[in-house]
């Protein structure tokens, strides 16, 4: 209580006026804690003592208020206040590293296999942390598994933006990760086909997680589910109504090469589907929807259950292809030019014949211009420049997407997802997507992945081992290409 309220309260009243006073004000105090809750350290300590793994029925019902508790109490942080809370919550309801030292030494001095085998499994019990337990118990509430979901993309962006970058959150990242991979395993998952007639919620879900050719209106997230569409996701028994991953297919006659034939107006909701027509499904979007299930391989599934779904509608189906995007080319190309302007050695990125025919178009310094033009979108103005520079640009993209690695594996996140798939880096299309997101990213560039299905498990499995690229005679000719500019 506030200690200059009491005299106050003396002066202006008797005595068992002012008792009753004091009383009330405690009263008004406790009620207003209540109302605020409990706070971080409250928290922690109720946390800590219920991961202790007690299983005796008469604390169910404690342990449950307590984790409801945690979970209301998590979810009413802020953004900023999440790190802070996280890097605790770690470093307090992890493994006791301690404990883990002290069993170690029970397991080098154990002698015979019984007393061994049972020091093994306190240490095994030991490197489990504790946390674990509150984690179990949350996802036996409402909502509980969508709550860890979140509670992993918390902990992947404390990670990223540094928020809050410690040995304990880095476990926790582990450990979620592992579970998730677990609970959200191929069994576990129910492929569902979007139409027209799905529920409000499930389609405009859908509309706003799409990731690579955002939804203008509800006639275009129509037009995506109806005649020659196919809309599949990955749902999860413990996440009703929320989709995992989305895949939106085109069916064509041909492997599509630009991207607004495929998201542009036609073809109308209203036509029907002539079957004939028919003969190739291209994949033109792939959105996984949930944060935290980041590198949970899901959208590899995915297109393999979509495949199995399309064969059996369609049985003369033969040809089956992304359509892809290729995000961060355009800002690799920019900082490949600043690293040859920083070199000050020969141009290494245009033949002399390019330099030339590009400098008597923009003039002046010709990397530099051609820098700022990339970065600004200006160049595709000037459709003597889009000329031009098809060639050096695909001859730069090919390279980007075929010889920049990133530990061995292809650097491009796109092009290491199909390829992992088992796919053929089949076609780069020049001007394939002229939207600003298109020409930004890409500078208008997407890349056909064909599937061949007799070889998708060969080509998988020779990249995961060898991280062998199976590529078509255009991506290899444009590589040759680069090489011979590059002196590489």
């Amino acid at each position: 209580m506030n200690r200059l309220l009491l005299p106050l309260l003396l002066l202006r009243a008797g005595r068992r006026q002012a008792a009753a006073a004091v009383r009330g004000y405690r009263d008004r105090a406790r009620f207003s804690s209540a109302t605020r809750g409990p706070d971080m350290d409250e928290i922690l300590r109720r946390t800590v003592e219920a991961c202790e793994p007690r299983d005796k029925p008469a604390l169910a019902a404690l342990y449950e208020e307590q984790t409801r508790e945690f979970v209301r109490f998590y979810r009413g942080l802020s953004a900023e206040q999440r790190p802070g809370f996280l890097a605790r919550l770690t470093a307090e309801c992890g493994v006791e590293h301690g404990r883990v030292g002290e069993l170690c030494g029970r397991v080098a001095e154990a002698r015979g296999m019984g007393p061994l085998m049972q020091a093994e499994q306190r240490l095994r019990s030991s490197l489990t942390p504790r946390y674990n337990v509150l984690i179990g118990r949350i996802c036996g509430l409402e909502d509980g598994v969508k709550f860890i979901v979140d509670l992993r993309a918390d902990v992947l962006w404390c990670l990223e933006t540094k928020a809050a970058d410690c040995p304990h959150i880095r476990e926790m990242e582990g450990t979620l990760k592992k579970l998730l991979s677990n609970w959200f395993s191929i069994g576990f998952l129910k492929l569902e086909r979007i139409t027209w007639q799905s529920s409000c919620d499930l389609l405009e879900k859908i509309s706003q997680y799409e990731a690579v050719h955002p939804v203008r209106s509800w006639t275009d997230i129509k037009r995506r589910v109806g005649p020659y569409r196919r809309c599949y996701v990955f749902t999860h028994s413990a996440m009703p109504g929320e989709p995992l991953v989305v895949l939106h297919v085109a069916l064509t006659d041909d492997i599509s090469k630009n991207a607004q034939t495929i998201v542009g107006r036609d073809p109308s909701p209203e036509i029907a589907e002539d079957v004939n027509k028919i003969t190739t499904a291209i994949f033109y979007s792939i959105s996984s929807t949930q944060p935290g299930l980041h590198q949970v391989h899901l959208g590899n599934y995915l297109i393999k259950q979509v495949v199995k779904e399309l064969q059996g509608e369609f049985p003369h189906m033969k040809q089956f292809s992304s359509l892809s995007p290729i995000p961060g080319f355009t800002k690799w190309l920019a900082g490949t030019i600043s690293d040859q302007m920083k070199d000050g050695t020969t141009n290494r990125i245009l033949t002399q014949a390019e330099s030339k025919e590009i400098q008597e178009i923009v003039g002046g310094p010709v990397l530099e211009t051609l820098k700022r033009l990339l970065i600004t979108n200006e160049w595709v103005k000037t459709e003597k420049l889009v000329r031009v520079l098809e060639l050096p640009l695909m001859r730069l993209c090919a390279w980007y997407l075929y010889g920049e690695k990133h530990r061995g594996a292809a650097l491009n996140a796109v092009a290491n997802f199909h390829l992992q798939n088992g796919a053929v880096m089949w076609r780069l299309n020049w001007m394939a997507n002229t939207s600003p997101r298109g020409i930004s990213s890409s500078s208008g560039i997407m890349v056909n992945y064909r599937y061949f299905l007799e070889d998708t498990n060969y080509n998988s499995v020779q990249y995961l081992k060898t991280r062998h690229i199976e590529a078509s005679t255009q991506i290899l000719s444009l590589v040759a290409q680069f090489q011979k500019t590059s002196k590489l």
